[in-house]
């Protein structure tokens, strides 16, 4: 294919400019990366290139007993999660592609009108200790399992897949529940992994919700943790101490670094593995036919 002089700059300006805007973006977690890895001197110059490495800020931060809880309370809370609301999800939205369901129209209005509009923080905080959900894990999983958004990108792809499937499907003595697991969710792999990916990273990156509904620290999720020893005086609670005993290998700054890395380092790792279905089920389920 042939571009044309006008295509050639366009193409070169697009890719210089995503470039520095990539760089822009990868610098403050090389630097936190950096810092984290960085003795004490190090981490107060500002290099980019340490002089000296030293894991010691790492070794203090997974010996904590709290933040080791923690990590283990957000990665179950987005592994069942997710599970969980990408099932219920594709079950709404294939009984919403069903063009014959009751009232389609009526209640994909009461779905999408929640998407404008919300009870409050007061309202939901009633609901959820009415449920007796307060304290509890599944505090995380219930008010989450359903998103809107994905359950319109669900019901948009399924529209597109043709109905003689379901035709076949019930000629073959196949009920519902088969048909969607069988034969809709293998047909939209692209589209599940988006909201899939959407979900994880909703839950993973949460930490209202614990705040506001958890007071057992037993189940205070890793954002949480972090907002803790950042924000508020909770980090000299934990690691003064320790500061002062290794004094000259690790800082407050490296040890934040450090705290900071272990939570994104998740995600970091498991997002190149979907990535490549992200933009496609983004346009696959957001098009209509």
């Amino acid at each position: 294919m042939k571009y044309t002089k006008g295509e050639r700059i366009f193409n070169i300006f697009n890719i210089l400019i995503l470039s520095i805007v990539g760089l822009v973006m990868l610098y403050p977690l090389l630097y936190i990366f950096i810092v984290s890895i960085s003795t004490m001197a190090g981490a107060g110059a500002g290099q980019l290139i340490p002089k000296e490495i030293t894991f010691s800020a790492y070794k203090v931060v997974l010996g904590s007993k709290e933040l080791l809880t923690a990590l283990g309370v957000s990665l179950l809370r987005t592994v069942v999660g997710t599970s969980i609301t990408v099932v219920v999800t594709a079950m709404c939205a294939y009984a919403l592609s069903i063009k014959k369901l009751p009232h389609r129209n009526a209640i994909m209005f009461l779905i999408v009108f929640t998407m404008l509009f919300s009870g409050g923080i007061v309202p939901t905080y009633m609901v959820v200790k009415g449920l007796g959900l307060i304290d509890s894990f599944f505090v995380y999983i219930f008010p989450m399992l359903l998103d809107v958004f994905c359950i319109l990108i669900l019901k948009n792809y399924f529209e597109q897949i043709p109905e003689s499937i379901i035709d076949s499907g019930y000629l073959d003595g196949a009920g519902d529940f088969n048909i969607l697991f069988r034969l809709y969710i293998p047909l939209s792999k692209p589209v599940v992994a988006t909201v899939a990916l959407i979900t994880a990273l909703g839950h993973w990156n949460s930490w209202f919700d614990s705040m506001i509904y958890i007071n057992n620290p037993d189940l205070k999720v890793l954002q949480l943790f972090l907002r803790e020893m950042i924000v508020e005086s909770n980090f000299f609670y934990h690691y003064s101490s320790v500061i002062m005993v290794n004094s000259e290998n690790i800082s407050s700054e490296t040890i934040k670094a450090a705290i900071v890395v272990i939570t994104i380092l998740p995600i970091f790792i498991a997002y190149p593995f979907v990535q490549k279905y992200f933009v496609k089920g983004i346009m696959l389920g957001s098009t209509k036919e």
